[in-house]
């Protein structure tokens, strides 16, 4: 069964709560985006055994692999890096109510 809705109910209401909660993740959204691009640039300019020890990819100075690149991973960072950028872009946008200029009667002299 479905939920019920009381006759005269809204339901656009909740639209405008969710889009004014996700307004408040905007400056989060950004800062990740940052620190994404700073960890996909170390992943690109550092080798796998300069990579800090946290990084997923870190191995040790003696491995075969040692001067291997994990372009991958920064390309990785890089993408969900523009995602949160992209989120926070269309985040700040006009709200959904406001007009777009112009007069409300849209009457020309």
């Amino acid at each position: 069964m479905g939920t019920f809705v009381p006759p005269g109910a809204n339901s656009c209401s909740t639209i405008g709560a969710v889009n004014r909660s996700l307004r408040r993740l905007i400056i989060p959204a950004v800062i990740v985006g940052v620190a994404l691009v700073a960890v996909a640039v170390i992943y690109f300019v550092d080798a796998e055994h300069s990579l800090p020890s946290f990084f997923p990819g870190h191995s040790s100075a003696s491995s075969p692999e040692a001067n291997h690149h994990h372009t991958k991973h920064g390309i990785a960072a890089l993408v969900v890096a523009l995602a949160c950028f992209a989120f926070a872009w269309f985040q700040s946008g006009p709200k959904a109510g406001a007009k777009a200029g112009g007069s409300a009667t849209g009457a020309s002299s």
